[in-house]
């Protein structure tokens, strides 16, 4: 009878482990550990690196990432790494001005802070701003690879540029799909 009773036991336990809820989806632990944002600031670092302190503690504008087939489009990819490439800049103690704030910057509706040309100058000129970070992706089977470049406005001397790609997964996908025209 001791036996059944502890046979009985074990089995509602084994059971009750079988029906404990599971996680769906990602959790903290996953977002803490995507490599999303660290190869953003490793890309803002690689800048940083090359500038080596030439501007140090200047004032900088950065331009929303576009797609390199179509300058005039952007998408949640485009806008996300160039938050995080400001982030990167404003600790190494740069002054970035806030382009969503600014009422003289060509905004295409949901595309971001997208610079033309010829606004450069006058915007760089506007903000003190003695550099633009400016930046293109492109799209390949497996893989986003992005160019960002330190331009000196006026001259269009490129101070710094880097080169980095990131997998196309599921999330890398999703934020491509989510392009504004």
């Amino acid at each position: 009878m001791r036996q059944g009773m502890v046979f009985s036991l074990m089995l509602a336990l084994v059971l009750m482990a079988g029906c404990a809820p599971t996680q769906k989806g990602p959790s903290y632990a996953d977002a803490r550990n995507n490599p999303f944002i660290p190869a953003n600031h490793q890309a803002a670092e690689a800048l940083l690196g090359q500038l080596n302190g030439k501007l140090g503690g200047s004032t900088l504008l950065i331009a929303t990432l576009v797609n390199i087939d179509a300058l005039e489009r952007s998408s949640t990819l485009g806008r996300l790494v160039s938050e995080q490439v400001s982030a990167r800049f404003t600790q190494s103690a740069y002054h970035m001005v806030e382009m969503k704030f600014a009422n003289s910057v060509y905004v295409l509706q949901n595309q971001g802070e997208m610079m033309l040309t010829r606004e450069v100058q006058e915007l760089a000129s506007q903000h003190a701003a003695q550099a633009v970070i400016v930046g293109t992706y492109g799209e390949s089977k497996d893989f986003v690879f992005i160019n960002l470049k330190v331009v000196q406005p006026g001259t269009n001397l490129v101070l710094a540029v880097h080169d980095y790609a990131l997998p196309l997964d599921d999330n890398t996908r999703a934020m491509l799909r989510n392009r504004r025209y």
